[in-house]
């Protein structure tokens, strides 16, 4: 893009959505204080055409994804929303229609999950389209939920239901029936847990974007636990639960956005209440123990599953 052409793009769609932290997105970075007795959370995630969305998406629906699946990540560390910085690499030949969709879908989610555009850059390519977010929160100092936090005889849950980024992209690709609509709009549209406030609850936690059994594994290594699963205890949505037939699939799916978190017991009435206040429903899966970090997944009959791929890889 030219240069004139990209600071009058940035006057017209993304100012409006800057707070104070964006010194009007007229300087090269934003400055905030951070509040006396919290820590800063920053995370970052990119999607790239072809690969994270289909070509032609809708834009709005892409914006409020890209910003989601960060919030996604904050959420898992028990911090809360405080701004973005956004990076956009666009086609020459991308339209103000566009751009104006995309802004509307990152304004109606800030004012939804409360963050304000703190900055960011543009840039013109002649590949795919790449949007970035990197996000900020705030968490009460030594309070960041992270993954190495779980124990022997911790709990271990999940919120929502699992599976349904999988079959919803299956469904968009027109793979699968979805009559309601609703796996599609799982996929295009995840809801990351913010409400669920986590700090001082929970052990150990990370969202579910590759695979819960993947992410599974991940806990128990960065933790050194053993961890059993009961996959007949794993939530599905009414609307998968017609392919119950390929659950092994369904646990190593990506694209869900769920929380898997693990709970001390003495603190899991702490954790229910907290989930009916946020209205965000929590399932016990499994549970932690003192061993090798592995994951065992159990069958029905209690004996233990083959899972041939456990998530998504991005390379």
């Amino acid at each position: 893009m030219e240069l004139a052409g990209e600071f009058k793009l940035i006057d017209q769609y993304f100012k409006p959505l800057t707070g104070p932290e964006a010194l009007g997105l007229a300087d090269d970075a934003a400055v905030f204080a951070a509040s006396p007795g919290e820590d800063v959370v920053i995370s970052t995630d990119a999607m790239v055409e072809h690969t994270h969305f289909l070509p032609g998406a809708d834009a709005s629906l892409l914006a409020r994804k890209l910003l989601r699946v960060n919030l996604s990540d904050l959420a898992a560390m028990g911090a809360r929303p405080l701004g973005y910085l956004l990076t956009l690499c666009l086609p020459k030949t991308i339209s103000g229609d566009w751009l104006r969709a995309f802004a509307d879908g990152l304004a109606l989610d800030q004012d939804i999950f409360k963050l304000r555009l703190w900055g960011g850059d543009t840039t013109s390519t002649r590949g795919p389209i790449v949007a970035s977010v990197t996000i900020l929160g705030a968490v009460a100092q030594g309070q960041a939920v992270r993954r190495n936090g779980a124990r022997p005889g911790d709990l271990v849950y999940v919120t929502g239901t699992i599976g349904d980024g999988l079959l919803g992209l299956a469904a968009a690709l027109g793979e699968i029936a979805d009559m309601d609509g609703y796996l599609a709009g799982r996929y295009h549209l995840p809801t990351p847990r913010n409400a669920l406030m986590l700090a001082g609850i929970a052990g150990a936690a990370m969202d579910v974007s590759d695979g819960l059994i993947q992410e599974l594994e991940h806990l128990a290594r960065a933790s050194s636990v053993t961890i059993t699963v009961r996959a007949q205890d794993v939530p599905l949505s009414p609307q998968a639960e017609r392919f119950r037939d390929r659950l092994p699939r369904l646990l190593s799916g990506g694209d869900d956005y769920e929380l898997l978190l693990t709970v001390p017991p003495a603190r899991e009435a702490a954790l229910l209440e907290q989930a009916k206040r946020a209205g965000v429903p929590v399932t016990r899966v499994g549970w932690c123990e003192a061993g090798e970090p592995r994951v065992t997944v159990l069958d029905q009959t209690g004996a233990a599953m083959t899972i041939a791929a456990t998530g998504w890889s991005h390379f």
